[in-house]
Order: C-alpha cells, then sequence, then structure tokens
C-alpha cells in the first residue's frame, strides 16, 4: 500500500488537503501517516551518501525569509554535513536548525565579532573543514554579514560556494508589478545625512526600478525624505513581511503612501520598490540652435570638424547632419579665412 509522508506544519485542519486525507475512500486505498519536518527532511536526503562529502570550503547558505518551508533541499544537506555553522544569532537560527533537526555545531558570526572571528573561521577552512554561513533570513553578505569573509577566501584560494535560497529583494521584485528588466538594489540608506542625500539624488534620476530595504519604525521618515527626491506621483510598491501569515503588497504613489502609512505603525520587514524615472525623448535642436552654436565654438578657435563633433556630441543630432548645416551656413567663411592664412 501507498504511505504519503508529509510535513505536519504544511496542513491545517481546515484546509483541502486535511479534507481529502479524512476521506472514507481514501482512507481504504492508502495508509497515510504524517511525520515531523525532520523525518521529512531525512525522507529527502537519505540518499546523501551516493553524493559524496562536501568538498571544503565556505558554503553561503540561503535560509527562510519568513516561512520556514522557504529551504532548499541543498541547504538542508550542507547545513548537516558542515563541521560549524557561523550564525548571525545563534538564538534565531537554533528554531531553524531544531526545525530541521540539524545538529551541527553552532557558532555566533555577526558585525560585532565579525573581525575576530575571521582568523579563526580561516584557519578551520585552511585544515579543510566546512564552514556554513547562515544570516537570520535570507542570502548571507546582502545587507547581512559575509561579505569580508568571502573576501578574505577568496584572496586565500578557499572555495566560496553559493547555496541559493529566498531573497526578499527578488520575491518582492517579482510580484511588485513593475519593471524587473532593470533593477537597483540598494539596501539600506545610509545614516549620515548628507551621503542620505547623495544617495537618494543618485536613485531619483534612475530609469530602472529602485529597491530599499526600509525598518518599519522608519517608513514615514523614509517616504518625507524620498519626497523631494521622487516626487509624491512617483509609483511604489511596499512589501511587508513576505512570505509570512502576514505578506502585504501595498501599491501605489508615493503621495499616497505618505498619506496611508501615515498614522498607521507597520509591522515586520519592509522592501520597498520605487519605480524608476519615466524616460523622455530629447527633442532635436532647431537649425537656428544648431548654427549658433556652431558659430560659437568656431569664432572661439576650434576647426569646423571639432565644432561639429562637439555639437554632435551634446545634442542627439546625427554628426552627418549637423555637419551638412555647417557647410552650408559656415562653409564659405572658413574657405575665405583658409585662403588668407595662406
Amino acid at each position: 500500500m501507498a504511505r504519503l509522508c508529509l510535513p505536519c506544519a504544511s496542513l491545517r485542519t481546515s484546509s483541502p488537503l486535511s479534507l481529502l486525507l479524512r476521506s472514507p475512500i481514501l482512507s481504504r486505498t492508502a495508509a497515510i501517516s504524517f511525520c515531523s519536518s525532520s523525518d521529512f527532511a531525512d525522507s529527502v536526503t537519505k540518499d546523501d551518501s551516493k553524493r559524496g562529502p562536501l568538498k571544503p570550503g565556505l558554503y553561503l547558505v540561503g535560509t527562510p525569509i519568513g516561512n520556514l518551508e522557504d529551504i532548499t533541499l541543498r541547504a538542508i544537506r550542507v547545513l548537516r554535513s558542515a563541521d560549524v555553522i557561523l550564525s548571525e544569532d545563534t538564538r534565531h537560527s537554533g528554531k531553524l536548525l531544531q526545525y530541521y533537526n540539524i545538529k551541527a555545531q553552532l557558532l555566533s558570526y555577526h558585525k560585532f565579532n565579525e573581525a575576530q572571528r575571521e582568523l579563526a573561521v580561516l584557519t578551520r577552512l585552511k585544515q579543510g573543514e566546512v564552514v556554513a554561513l547562515i544570516s537570520d533570513a535570507g542570502t548571507p553578505g546582502i545587507s547581512d554579514p559575509g561579505t569580508q569573509l568571502a573576501k578574505m577566501c577568496a584572496k586565500e584560494n578557499i572555495d566560496v560556494i553559493p547555496i541559493p535560497g529566498a531573497c526578499a529583494v527578488v520575491a518582492a521584485l517579482s510580484a511588485s508589478g513593475l519593471d524587473t528588466d532593470e533593477f537597483t538594489f540598494v539596501g539600506f540608506l545610509p545614516k549620515h545625512s548628507g551621503t542620505r542625500k547623495e544617495r537618494l539624488v543618485v536613485s531619483s534620476n534612475e530609469t530602472r526600478t529602485q529597491i530599499f530595504y526600509v525598518p518599519p519604525h522608519k517608513l514615514s521618515q523614509f517616504l518625507e525624505e524620498t519626497t523631494p527626491y521622487f516626487g509624491e506621483s512617483r509609483q511604489c510598491v511596499i512589501a511587508r513581511e513576505i512570505t509570512k501569515l502576514h505578506e502585504e503588497f501595498w501599491r501605489g504613489s508615493i503621495g499616497e503612501a505618505k498619506q496611508e502609512f501615515l498614522t498607521r505603525q507597520p509591522k515586520g520587514e519592509i522592501t520597498l520598490l520605487i519605480e524608476g524615472k519615466e524616460e523622455t525623448k530629447a527633442e532635436n535642436p532647431t537649425d537656428s540652435e544648431l548654427e549658433e552654436e556652431l558659430r560659437g565654438l568656431i569664432s572661439d578657435g576650434h576647426s569646423l570638424s571639432t565644432a561639429v563633433k562637439t555639437v554632435a556630441e551634446r545634442t542627439s543630432m546625427r554628426k552627418k547632419e549637423v555637419y551638412t548645416l555647417a557647410l552650408k551656413k559656415f562653409g564659405k567663411q572658413i574657405h575665405v579665412e583658409d585662403e588668407a592664412d595662406e
């Protein structure tokens, strides 16, 4: 008889699946057993021996950003095989490891101690150990600790192996409804006000989608700060609690967002996306405008060819078109000047 093995966490008493499992028809045709998430993980990784041991190196393991089921089978295998797991918050990561019955050594590794930990970690890696690095959520090194360690390993010719997983940036962008062909991931804005303004000036003039990480208690401040640069009509998406029970995608203009969240205090991590600046086609200058610019350059001592090249680069006009106009307006003048020089 067939056996159906499912993670208990995925079932709900009122779900269609649970109703189906209680069906007398199904119960007569299959023996069904429920298992824990750790048992489920065991069942899908039972043939690890066929893959062989992991090669030594630093494994950057992507972990769930909310829903604990958003982890890859490969990530589970790597975490179970690691000699040590470096964790941003051991208490937080301990829940994930316990959920999947992963019992590897756990060592704290965060922005306040990474400088002290690096040499010890490098020593372990040079001795041939498998070191896995995880953050509280998502991919290590992406607005999380890990970048410096990866750089040091690369410099020391130690393998750095990415284990892809859930990513708030990609998840939010894919469901945003904004342009996904090109985007800029800004992350958290700099703390220094001057540097923040410089970053906002650059982002506001980009034609690609801009993606920010915003702490929930600073959302109103962020919207106020961005308005002078992006304007109130620019469309934005506020993605909150992605993959969690209270997941929300709020869509509207920056001006509407300011009103919506003026008194409403959102909870949970926020990924905020703003549409890129609309591209405007530059209008071709008139013949009189081109003539005036060419005259100024020639009067300043530039040759005809140099003046034409300069004007063409400053405008959307083709060089041939500018040259034709230049010959028509200034050809005789330049010819007379050339004869006088002889």
